[in-house]
C-alpha cells in the first residue's frame, strides 16, 4: 500500500510541475488594399503579442499568408491590421490592439480562419 501511495504523491507532483499544454490557431490573412498593409495578432486572454518585439507581419500583395501562432487552449487571440503610414485605416482591433471589434477575435483551438481585409 505504501508503494500506491508514493506513486500517487510522485504523480501529483510530476502534473503539478508540468508545463501548460500548447495549442496552436492558424491565421490565413488577405489585404485587398492597393498598399501595404501591417498585421499584429493580440491576445485578450494573456499579455502576448505576435510577432511580439515590436515587429510586424507586413502583407505587400493580395495573396492569402498563413499565420501559425503558438497559443494556449481556449485563449482567445484577436488581429489588428493597418494601412502602413496610416493607422487611421485599420481592420480588427487596429494598431496595438486598442480597438473593439466584431468578428475578429478568435479561440486558440488548433484550428485555421480565414480573414479578408476588405479596402
Amino acid at each position: 500500500m505504501r508503494l500506491a501511495t508514493l506513486f500517487a504523491a510522485l504523480m501529483l507532483a510530476l502534473a503539478a510541475t508540468a508545463p501548460a499544454l500548447a495549442e496552436t490557431l492558424t491565421l490565413r490573412v488577405q489585404s485587398k488594399h492597393p498598399n501595404v498593409v501591417d498585421v499584429e495578432f493580440y491576445s485578450r486572454t494573456r499579455n502576448i503579442v505576435w510577432p511580439g518585439n515590436k515587429q510586424v507581419y507586413s502583407i505587400k500583395d493580395d495573396d492569402r499568408h498563413s499565420y501559425k501562432l503558438s497559443c494556449q487552449p481556449g485563449e482567445t487571440i484577436c488581429y489588428g491590421a493597418w494601412v502602413r503610414g496610416n493607422q487611421t485605416v485599420f481592420w480588427g482591433a487596429g494598431p496595438n490592439g486598442k480597438n473593439a471589434c466584431r468578428n475578429c477575435c478568435y479561440t486558440c483551438d488548433g484550428g485555421v480562419a480565414d480573414v479578408t481585409l476588405n479596402r
